[in-house]
């Protein structure tokens, strides 16, 4: 099954992808928002066109594990793009992987001004393997 991993934010959205294995996230590609209603189109056509059965959505959950205004907006947008897609919906709590993914470049040498330019497809490749490792884990659990 292919899953597609997705950072949402107001400006930009992360897009990670993994292959049939269901192992390895990937980093794919970070769009510029440009509106509610072109970016449900985007996501839905790179989705489609990607073949993905399932879209993984980081969450913002707030610290204490409530959702806040932010994890309602997020879950909007994935109402809206189901509408959109044939692939299910699931959301992955998200919380710190931006930071996850800044310490990560950091200790790679990357330049601040090229951690911007990728910062939310890492994000994003952070919450899909996150979400990978979990499902790989309960089935090693259910054996």
């Amino acid at each position: 099954m292919r899953h597609i991993g997705l950072d949402l934010g107001d400006a930009r959205i992360g897009i990670a992808t993994c292959g049939e294995s269901e192992m390895f996230a990937s980093p794919a590609e970070t769009y510029r928002c440009r509106g509610r209603e072109a970016d449900l189109k985007y996501i839905a056509e790179y989705c489609a066109a990607a073949g993905a059965k399932r879209i993984v959505i980081g969450l913002p959950v707030n610290m204490d594990g409530t959702n806040g205004p932010r994890a309602e907006k997020v879950m909007a947008f994935g109402d809206a793009l189901a509408e959109l897609t044939d692939a299910e919906i699931v959301y992955q709590d998200e919380r710190l992987t931006t930071v996850t993914g800044e310490q990560m470049l950091i200790g790679a040498g990357v330049r601040r001004e090229k951690r911007k330019q990728v910062i939310d497809k890492i994000a994003a490749a952070i919450i899909l393997q996150t979400y990978l490792d979990t499902e790989h884990g309960k089935t090693k659990k259910s054996r």
